[in-house]
């Protein structure tokens, strides 16, 4: 039967301002894909990324342009080879998934032949700030157990992280630097991690200039976000980082996802999940992709405002599998 693709963009206000090393933002832009056969609609959601060379516009074109193809019968395995990897794929390749689970009647999972998702523990994010502003931040925050706090703003970094474990001593810890460390400061900032008890620090060099992580020790475990996309780019990366963050909006979709956490598993790295902010219809997939992840990185719907209709439920920051009024 014959697929029609529809795309078009959305606008979800973030609750307060989400700030990187790379700028601030009070708003999630997403793309959502629709694919139908007449009967059964599927829906699939991505967040166009400006640091892959991304926008809305883009990925919309990218989407409607695979319209004629996917109407002559191109499925999720062809659309690996049609399209490169990124968030036009991932829309897609979900929307395909959830299309296929309400057309035979089953959950997503069973699809690719996976066990029954179950509720995970999510980081929430601390953004990046003046260090009392962001211990205050992580103080509210206390009563999670995980926290991800963004760094990578300049020599302030060592006293940021120690202004937010001494407000939440108890807290597990991970860092996401955005690329924004230096070789200069590398060190110093491992060092003043692993005093703090951060148990991983992410991408903290830019992607085009991490071979110093083959050089400095890890006192802290390292892990490649924007150094890692697909499978063909974890071979190069193991004598510098010690795990991967595996998104969707990277990989271009749930079923190429799947493939690269295995190779990863395979050369020895450890799994994290991670998401761009965006409402729950991006982040259900992914929670098939985050089981038996070392960490879970899947808060973008509580960094909103508000979410979408049959949202994934959140109880604190224990994050419970989608129902198929949401996706699959």
């Amino acid at each position: 039967m014959s697929l029609r693709l529809a795309a078009a963009s959305e606008k979800w206000p973030i609750a307060g301002t989400f700030t990187i090393s790379r700028g601030a933002k009070t708003e999630a832009r997403v793309v959502v894909a629709t694919v139908t056969d007449g009967t059964h609609t599927g829906r699939g959601e991505c967040v166009p990324y400006a640091r892959y060379g991304e926008s809305v516009d883009s990925v919309l074109a990218a989407i409607e342009a695979m319209a004629p193809a996917l109407a002559a019968g191109c499925d999720r395995a062809a659309l690996q080879e049609s399209m490169p990897a990124g968030a036009a794929r991932n829309a897609i390749d979900c929307a395909l998934v959830d299309l296929a689970a309400k057309r035979a009647g089953v959950p997503a999972h069973a699809l690719f032949g996976l066990p029954a998702p179950q509720p995970l523990v999510t980081a929430y994010t601390i953004s990046l700030g003046a260090p009392d502003a962001m211990a205050d931040a992580a103080a509210a925050a206390a009563a999670r157990p995980l926290l991800k706090v963004k760094l990578g703003g300049g020599p302030q970094d060592p006293e940021r992280i120690a202004a937010v474990r001494r407000a939440v001593p108890g807290a597990t810890l991970i860092v996401d630097a955005n690329e924004g460390w230096t070789e200069a400061d590398l060190a110093a900032n491992l060092a003043a991690c692993a005093a703090a008890g951060v148990q991983l620090v992410e991408q903290p060099l830019p992607a085009a200039d991490d071979a110093a992580l083959a050089r400095v020790p890890h006192p802290v475990p390292v892990c490649a976000d924007e150094s890692v996309h697909g499978g063909d780019t974890l071979a190069r990366l193991r004598d510098r980082y010690d795990a991967v963050n595996i998104k969707l909006d990277k990989t271009g979709g749930l079923t190429e996802a799947l493939v690269v956490a295995a190779a990863a598993r395979a050369l020895g790295f450890e799994i994290m999940v991670g998401c761009m902010v965006s409402t729950s219809l991006a982040i259900a997939p992914a929670v098939l992709l985050a089981q038996g992840a070392g960490f879970v990185d899947l808060d973008g719907p509580l960094l909103l405002v508000g979410d979408r209709p049959h949202g994934l439920v959140f109880d604190g920051s224990v994050l419970h599998p989608a129902t198929p009024l949401l996706w699959g």
